[in-house]
C-alpha cells in the first residue's frame, strides 16, 4: 500500500506524455467535413497554380536542354546570346572544318552543318496574328547531327530547291504549314514537302530549309552558327583552345547542350519569379482561411481540450494535435491541388522565348523535385495558418474549459 503514491505518480507521469491519438485528429476533420473541404479547396487552387508554375518552367527547360545532343558542339560569334545574333563568315567556316577532332560520317564527310538563322511573321492558325517563327537553313549533315529529327509526313526538302520542311508544333500553330501548302516570305514562294517531329524539343517550333537558298533569299553572306560532332568527348577543351587562340576566329564554342541550357535561363527564370509571386500573394488568402477554420476548431470543442487536459495529456499534446490537424488539412489540400496540376502535362502550349523573340512550343512537366517542393509548400502553409490557433488551445485553462463545457 505504500507504494501506492508512487505506482499512481508513475502512472500519470507515463499517461501525461502519452500523444493524442492520429486517430482522434483526422476524425475531428471528418466531423466537420464541409468545412474542411471548403479549406482544403482554397488550399488546392493555391497549390494548383504553385505546381504549374513549377512545371511550365520545367517543361522550357527540359524542352529546350533535350535540343542539344551530347556530342554536338556549337559555334557562334563572341559575345552573341543567341542564334540570329552571330555571324560567321565563310573563311571562319572553313576554318573551323578543317580542326582535328571533328567526327566523319560513313561516307568519309566532316560532320558539320553551317545554318543561317533568321525569324520570319506567319499567321497563327488560332486568330490569325502574327507571331514569330525560326527560319534555319541547314543540310542532310544537319539532319544527320540532330538524330532525334525524324520526317513523319512528306519528304525532306531537295537541296537547291525552294522546299521546305515544318516542326510538327508549327504546323499545328500556324496557317499554311500543312503539308502541300505555300508559304511567301523572302520574296518567293516555298513549298511544305515534309513535316518532321524532334521529340519535343526546340526544333519542333521551326522551319528548314536548304542553306544556300535560305542564304540567298534573305540575302546573308554570314552564317550564323556552325554545329560539329566531337570525334570523342574528351577532345572539346582542345578543340575549343585552338578556337580561342586563333585570332582570325573570334568565335566563340560551346557543348550544344549547354547552349540551349542557357536559352532556357531568362524565360524559365521570368515565369518562376512571376508565378511563385503570385502564389505567395494567393497563398496568404489560403493561410488565413486554415486560421479561420482552425480558430473555429478550438471555439467549438473547448470542452473537449479541458477533459483531454484533465485525462492527464499535456500542453505540448493538444498543441501538436491541433498542429497536426491543420498540417493533415493542408495536406490534403495539397494532394487535390498536385492532382489537377498533374492533368497539365496533356496540354501543349507555346510562348515567347526572350533570347531569340521567336515562338516555341512545349509541354508542362511533372518530375519528383516538383512533387517534393509542391507538398512542403502545402505543408508550410498549414503550419502557419494552424500554429497560432494550436498555440491557443495548449494555453487554455483546464478549468475555464471544462466550465464553458
Amino acid at each position: 500500500m505504500e507504494n501506492e503514491p508512487y505506482r499512481y505518480r508513475q502512472w500519470s507521469e507515463a499517461r501525461s506524455m502519452k500523444a493524442i491519438p492520429f486517430s482522434y485528429i483526422a476524425r475531428n476533420l471528418w466531423v466537420r467535413r464541409f468545412t474542411t473541404l471548403l479549406t482544403a479547396g482554397g488550399m488546392a487552387l493555391v497549390v494548383f497554380v504553385f505546381a504549374v508554375v513549377l512545371m511550365m518552367s520545367e517543361g522550357i527547360r527540359a524542352t529546350l536542354v533535350a535540343t542539344g545532343q551530347a556530342d554536338n558542339a556549337l559555334v557562334l560569334r563572341k559575345g552573341a546570346g543567341a542564334e540570329i545574333n552571330s555571324a560567321i563568315s565563310r573563311d571562319q567556316a572553313a576554318v573551323i572544318e578543317s580542326l582535328p577532332g571533328i567526327a566523319t560520317n560513313e561516307k568519309g564527310q566532316v560532320l558539320v552543318t553551317k545554318e543561317p538563322v533568321v525569324l520570319n511573321n506567319l499567321p497563327k492558325r488560332s486568330n490569325g496574328k502574327p507571331s514569330n517563327v525560326t527560319m534555319r537553313g541547314s543540310s542532310l549533315t544537319g539532319l544527320e547531327l540532330r538524330p532525334e529529327m525524324k520526317i513523319v509526313q512528306g519528304r525532306m526538302f531537295r537541296p537547291g530547291t525552294s522546299e521546305i520542311i515544318v516542326g510538327i508544333a508549327i504546323a499545328k500553330g500556324f496557317r499554311g504549314t500543312q503539308l502541300g501548302e505555300t508559304l511567301h516570305f523572302a520574296q518567293r514562294d516555298w513549298v511544305v514537302v515534309g513535316i518532321f517531329d524532334s521529340g519535343k524539343t526546340g526544333f519542333d517550333s521551326e522551319i528548314w530549309g536548304d542553306v544556300d537558298q535560305m542564304m540567298a533569299a534573305f540575302r546573308r553572306n554570314l552564317y550564323s552558327t556552325m554545329v560539329f560532332r566531337l570525334a570523342d568527348k574528351s577532345a572539346f577543351e582542345k578543340i575549343k583552345t585552338l578556337i580561342g587562340n586563333d585570332q582570325r576566329l573570334q568565335l566563340d564554342v560551346k557543348p550544344e547542350i549547354q547552349f540551349y541550357a542557357e536559352q532556357s535561363e531568362a524565360l524559365a527564370t521570368f515565369i518562376r519569379i512571376l508565378g511563385l509571386s503570385l502564389s505567395v500573394i494567393f497563398s496568404i488568402g489560403a493561410v488565413v482561411g486554415a486560421m479561420i477554420t482552425m480558430f473555429a476548431a478550438v471555439a467549438q470543442r473547448v470542452g473537449e481540450i479541458g477533459t483531454l487536459r484533465a485525462l492527464g495529456f499535456r500542453r505540448g499534446a493538444v498543441l501538436t494535435a491541433f498542429l497536426l490537424e491543420s498540417l493533415l488539412l493542408s495536406f490534403v489540400g495539397g494532394c487535390i491541388g498536385l492532382f489537377a496540376a498533374s492533368w497539365m502535362q496533356a496540354v501543349d502550349i507555346s510562348t515567347t522565348n526572350f533570347q531569340t523573340f521567336s515562338e516555341l512550343a512545349f509541354q508542362f512537366k511533372l518530375n519528383p523535385e516538383i512533387i517534393m517542393k509542391t507538398l512542403l509548400f502545402s505543408l508550410f502553409m498549414g503550419f502557419v495558418g494552424g500554429f497560432i490557433p494550436a498555440w491557443r488551445a495548449a494555453r487554455m485553462n483546464i478549468v475555464d474549459c471544462l466550465r464553458a463545457a
